[in-house]
């Protein structure tokens, strides 16, 4: 199956997306899955069920949770997660609770993520490419792979139906809801497409 993890809709004031475009064009844009991560926010489960859709689209929701030490998106019970929490707090928490976390663009130049979130084992995968970073910020994230040995995942970070796909991470097995999606995280049963070899000498080297 093949997700598109980090979307942002129109609940998010950096984003024009709305939830109506996303299911009427996800399908056909080769999507099997779209996780909704708005800013600090699950206010799409009142404009839409959660699961699988009528389509077949599987859709998750989850939350980009803002830190000082950086941006997170989380999947699990983010509805009993309360806002202001600082990194190893919110991080430890979420994972007690059961939730899987994945640092968000880390090395994008505004939003980095403190490299002692990765170095403690807090968050053990990151989003290795984003749809909206420099190619730099791409190159020098997939580095933290080989010195920590974190998973990467990608996604698209989008805020139009224009960039909605561009980035996926594959699934071998079904995933109907999100129980089922936060297992296979935790499992690492899933790959960042796209993310070649060639690539990760590259950013080993950067």
């Amino acid at each position: 199956m093949r997700f598109d993890i980090h979307v942002h809709t129109d609940i998010s004031a950096c984003s024009a997306l709305s939830i109506e475009e996303i299911l009427q064009n996800a399908r056909g844009l080769g999507l099997d899955g779209v996780c909704i991560t708005d800013h600090e926010s699950i206010g799409v489960r009142d404009r839409v069920a959660e699961g699988l859709q009528a389509d077949g689209l599987c859709l998750i929701f989850g939350m980009e949770y803002s830190t000082a030490d950086g941006d997170f998106l989380l999947f699990g019970p983010v509805e009993d997660l309360p806002l202001g929490l600082e990194a190893r707090e919110l991080l430890l928490q979420f994972s007690s609770l059961g939730g899987v976390a994945i640092a968000a663009h880390p090395f994008r130049t505004d939003r980095p993520t403190s490299e002692f979130v990765v170095r403690d084992g807090l968050c053990t995968i990151i989003e290795g490419i984003n749809g909206r970073n420099r190619e730099i910020e791409n190159l020098r994230c997939q580095a933290w792979q080989s010195r920590y040995g974190v998973k990467l995942a990608g996604g698209s970070d989008a805020h139009s139906l224009a960039e909605l796909g561009r980035i996926v991470i594959r699934m071998p097995g079904p995933v109907g809801n999100r129980d089922e999606f936060v297992e296979a995280l935790r499992r690492g049963r899933f790959s960042l497409e796209g993310c070649t070899d060639r690539v990760r000498s590259i950013a080993a080297d950067s």
